[in-house]
């Protein structure tokens, strides 16, 4: 059973920047596709940004230029550095490990950016 924690959340202000970060062994890394999503209350969880375990990125429209994904290969795990925090990023972000019928997620941190 694959068990995630993120971190990195907090409040800023529109234009700076965060890093989440989700802790994971170098074997995960090297089998599960692994991603950062994002839920606002009362809405569908959705795709912020995603990694293939061989390294292919895609990103949401709303995040392209702004937010990158990699591979902390430092601190073993996943990152997700936001720049040009825009109020409508705020959210709580989750990281997901997926292999086949399987995924597996985080309990979330909470990201808030405002005005």
């Amino acid at each position: 059973q694959v068990h995630l924690a993120e971190s990195g959340g907090g409040t800023v202000q529109a234009g700076e920047s965060l890093r989440l970060s989700c802790p994971a062994s170098s074997a995960l890394l090297d089998l599960y596709d692994m991603g950062w999503y994002r839920q606002v209350p009362g809405k569908m969880r959705e795709m912020v940004a995603r990694r293939t375990r061989d390294g292919i990125s895609t990103y949401a429209d709303s995040v392209k230029g702004r937010f990158t994904i990699g591979r902390d290969n430092v601190k073993s795990g996943l990152y997700l550095q936001m720049d040009n925090l825009r109020p409508e990023d705020t959210a709580r972000y989750y990281c997901n490990a997926h292999l086949r019928n399987y995924d597996a997620w985080g309990q979330g941190t909470q990201v808030t950016v405002s005005s």
